[in-house]
């Protein structure tokens, strides 16, 4: 193609953990929302250990962009080969490498390549695809380093959890009060403000104001990603409460011949520093956890009643 040339970008991070454990954190996609801050949602399409194809979305200077990409991992030298199949415009191409080096025991290096080119290599094009990749980039390997730096006690900080609700009732009433957030004030007690726009179709920006149990108001920024085809909706909390380093969760609505069963899961990435100013002096992750699970499945109990009455209600009325 003419008028276009190849962009490239690098970065490099030393991290204070084994070179395996930073890579097995890069290795697993179904995973970044939790440890890449652009990252909202990943859905897999293909993985036989070594190709990995999958659609993902993620904040791009500061809006929600969706593509395809498909992963070569070599596991024995560390590094991932990556290509954007549909690129997410003004990218006219997008690809690159992810390699972990030992640097001994407990320490690595991480490297991020990007090759990208826009249409007739246009700067204004080539200029937005820098920044988005140059902010992304560095957001994904601080965090990455953060996360990796404390491996040994990950398994206590990483907590995923889900609620469930039988209704009488069809999965179509029960998605469609799941989906429409709007009307949630007024109609979800915790919830006392919502703002939501989907400038795309299926994306969902939610602004919410939260009553605690405690009488405390927070409040949170998510995306909401909807398949209504799949009965599903993903999310990620993009301005969490202090207690969360990063939250996720999915909405899950299945029918079958004698009703519905809906399904609230969550997982949550702790924020270590902050469980005693949180919960007090003395406080640990153990604490943490079981306030997590208890708050959340809470709200979410809450909700998926709401979501069988409301089911359940419309058909008495029928």
């Amino acid at each position: 193609m003419s008028g276009e040339r190849t962009h490239r970008t690098s970065y490099t991070v030393d991290v204070a953990a084994p070179a395996g454990v930073v890579y097995g954190l890069i290795a697993d996609t179904t995973q970044w929302p939790l440890f890449m801050p652009p990252s909202l949602h990943v859905e897999r399409l293909d993985f036989d250990g070594t190709l990995d194809r999958f659609h993902m979305w993620v904040t791009a200077n500061g809006a929600v962009r969706s593509w395809l990409s498909r992963r070569t991992l070599d596991a024995q030298s560390r590094r991932i080969d990556f290509r954007q199949e549909t690129p997410a415009a003004p990218a006219l191409s997008m690809g690159g490498t992810w390699t972990v080096d030992s640097r001994g025991p407990e320490r690595s290096r991480l490297t991020l390549v990007h090759e990208f080119a826009v249409a007739a290599d246009r700067p204004g094009d080539a200029d937005w695809v820098r920044r988005a990749t140059d902010t992304n980039s560095r957001a994904e390997l601080a965090q990455l380093k953060e996360t990796a730096e404390r491996w040994k006690r990950l398994d206590e900080l990483l907590l995923t959890f889900e609620d469930e609700v039988r209704i009488k009732g069809p999965a179509e009433l029960v998605y469609d009060f799941l989906h429409g957030v709007a009307d949630w004030p007024g109609r979800v007690p915790h919830v006392l403000r919502l703002d939501v726009t989907e400038d795309v179709p299926g994306v969902q920006l939610v602004s919410t104001d939260t009553l605690a149990a405690d009488g405390s108001t927070h409040t949170t920024e998510s995306v909401r990603v909807c398949f209504p085809y799949a009965g599903r909706i993903v999310y990620k909390q993009t301005k969490t409460p202090i207690l969360f380093a990063a939250h996720t969760g999915e909405w899950a609505v299945t029918p079958d011949e004698t009703g519905t069963t809906v399904v609230s899961r969550h997982s949550v990435l702790l924020r270590e520093e902050a469980v005693e100013h949180v919960l007090g002096r003395g406080a640990d992750t153990d604490r943490a956890r079981a306030y997590v699970r208890e708050a959340l499945g809470r709200t979410s109990t809450t909700t998926l009643n709401l979501a069988k009455q409301h089911a359940e209600s419309a058909i008495r009325t029928l």
